[in-house]
Order: C-alpha cells, then structure tokens, then sequence
C-alpha cells in the first residue's frame, strides 16, 4: 500500500503562513457579496489541476469579503494553451475572475510553441503550489519492477499524454533516460483523461500529480490494480533531488535513474530534466488575476490568501487533498512565479533537439 504521509505537512505549512502575516497589508476594502468569482483552469475536470482548484475554491469562498459563490470553470484545449490565449485577453479587473495555471500551460511558453499567445509577465501572481508526481504500472508489469528499469526496457508502453510541450515533457524524456520505450498517444485533454486510458487497459504506463494521486491512483494501488514505481521527487535546501515527503516509500526518479543500465544523473540530459522538473513541480500550480486588477484587488487576495493558509484544519485539509507542499503567496509567490517562467538556454536547446529528434515537434 502506498504511504501518504501526513503529519510533516504542519510544521512547513504552518510557518508559511505565519510568515505570510509578516508581509500582509492593510488592503482598501473590499466587498464581492452576491458576486460570484470564476475560477478558471485551462484543463479538463478530471485531473491535479481540477482537484486542486477545488479544492482552494471553498476555501477562498469563506476568505474573501463579502463570500462570493465560487465556482471551477474548465477551458481544455492545446495542451492548456487555448485557455491560458483566452485569460491573456480578458480585463475582469474587480477579483471576480482568476486563472489556474499547471507546468502543461508554462512548458509551452518556456519552448516558444507557436500556439502561445499569452504573456505571463502579463498576469499577477497570488498564490503559487508546489506539487509532486507519481509513475506507476499495472500489475503485471510492476511484478517485474525490482528497484531499477533494466528488466523493463524490452517493453512496449502505451501513454496517454497532453503533449510533447506540456508538463508530460518530464516524464517524457525521464522515461528516454530510463531507455524505456514509451509511445505517448497525444491529444489527451488533462492528466485524468490518461488515467482513465490506464484504468481502460489503453495505456500501460502513467503517472498523475500527487492530488489527483492520492484521490484516484491509491485506490488502484490498494486493488492491486496499480504499482507506483517512482516519485519525482523534492528539491532539499542544496537543491538535490530528495524523496518526496508525500511519498516517502516511493524512490524518485533520481534513485531508479542511477540503478538503470545507461540512465546517468549528470550531464546535458539530467540537467535539462532538472529545470523543467523545477520549473514544472516545485512552482506547478499558480493563481493569477488579469494584469488590469488594482492593487486593493490583489491585496485582497494576498489576505484572503493569509487566511486560508491559517485555518487551524488548512494543514490536515491540504496534506490529504494535496499533499505535503509548500503554498507560496504574496513575494514568494511572485519569487515562485519567476522560477516557473525562467530556465536556461542550455536546457531549452536541448529539449528543443530532443522534441525535433523523438516526435518531430519543432516550434515554428
């Protein structure tokens, strides 16, 4: 069975948010009753993004002033790029709109995909979600899994995925590093829609965010009908590759990469897998308002945000729906922004070869 551990999320969470009291200012107020807010995800209803999304949607419901209804909306489509274009041209400028976004819609932006027409710079951060990831195989095929991949590389795996360029380009090129042969069935609209490929018997290889993990994969796990075989993992304070606190029986990636025949955790490879990792899980999930909001609107947000995270319940409530990861608001969200948007030339030449090479994407 997998372990989902708990009791460490209080202790991080909980100094997150006393040290958000510290930058927390006295907003100009605010009123949204019998508004309701729009919180929009670029993404299907059936994966992490969803299950996070609404998971702070009730949440902020209670903390903003005046307790607007608030509601989840879903614009699929692109890889998350359709409705990331949309949100660049919206200017709701009163809270009552705000966007969710996921490393699928920041992968392409990072890549320069042609399908981009948005301008993170553009929008202003409010909160920023740390996230992990799981990988797991059916049954049969986890019987063979023994701590490293060698066994496996003679293989043929089916995976249901977003896309080359969204958040599925971490376990796309962890997997060629792992020598795995992995034919990924593009087009898939949000992660839930391959673990349903999965639960199908149309996919034999997948991996989900730890929120839509933890609700929909452990159930498999415990029926025997799943095998997690490893986690991505964490970054620790010298920026190593640890076990994730979440999953701490789960090896990272890291691990089965250094037992792997020919997966190395050094070199141009590693590198490029280690910033999209960071960019795409240690910064995953972002919450933004249009760039025409006032600053009385994001303050109102920022304290909405503050109040939320000091719940007495927010850190049993998030470590069960979402894990054990940070929530960032106010600078450190802005700092997390930053990181989710920036990786270097290095990196990005490289993964641009390796998508020209392995699926014939090129952005043009």
């Amino acid at each position: 069975m997998t372990k989902i551990n708990t009791p460490r999320v209080s202790a991080a969470i909980l100094a997150a948010s006393a040290a958000a009291f510290s930058f927390a200012a006295p907003v100009a107020a605010q009123d949204l009753a019998g508004k309701t807010v729009e919180y929009v995800i670029p993404f299907s209803e059936s994966g992490g993004s969803a299950r996070w999304a609404n998971f702070f949607a009730p949440l902020l419901a209670e903390a903003l002033p005046g307790n607007p209804t608030t509601i989840v909306g879903y614009r699929p489509g692109g890889g998350s790029t359709t409705g990331a274009n949309w949100f660049q041209e919206q200017t709701t400028a009163d809270g009552t709109l705000i966007f969710g976004t996921s490393g699928s819609t920041q992968f392409p932006y990072l890549l320069g995909d042609p399908r981009v027409r948005y301008e993170y710079r553009d929008w202003q951060p409010v909160l920023a979600s740390g996230t992990g990831g799981v990988v797991y195989l059916p049954a049969d095929l986890g019987a063979r899994f023994d701590g490293d991949m060698d066994d496996l590389q003679d293989e043929f795996f089916i995976f249901g995925s977003q896309g080359a360029t969204t958040l599925d380009l971490v376990p796309l090129l962890a997997f060629k590093m792992l020598g795995l042969q992995v034919e990924p069935v593009f087009g898939i609209e949000g992660r839930g829609d391959g673990r349903l490929m999965f639960e199908r018997g149309e996919a034999n290889i997948d991996y989900q965010t730890s929120s839509a993990y933890i609700s929909n994969v452990v159930p498999l796990v415990e029926q025997n009908l799943a095998v997690p075989v490893m986690s991505w993992g964490i970054l620790d304070d010298a920026g190593n590759v640890v076990r994730d606190p979440t999953f701490p029986d789960i090896p990272t990636f890291a691990e089965i990469c250094e037992a792997t025949a020919g997966c190395e955790t050094s070199g141009v490879a590693w590198d490029a897998w280690r910033a999209f990792f960071v960019s795409g899980f240690a910064a995953q999930k972002l919450v933004y308002l249009p760039g025409n909001a006032s600053a009385d609107v994001v303050g109102m947000y920022n304290q909405a945000f503050v109040d939320v995270l000091a719940r007495p319940d927010f850190a049993e409530l998030s470590a069960r729906e979402l894990g054990v990861y940070p929530q960032m608001i106010g600078p450190a969200a802005r700092v997390a922004h930053e990181a989710a948007i920036t990786v270097s030339d290095e990196a990005r030449e490289f993964v641009l070869s390796w998508l020209s090479e392995a699926y014939g994407v090129t952005m043009q």
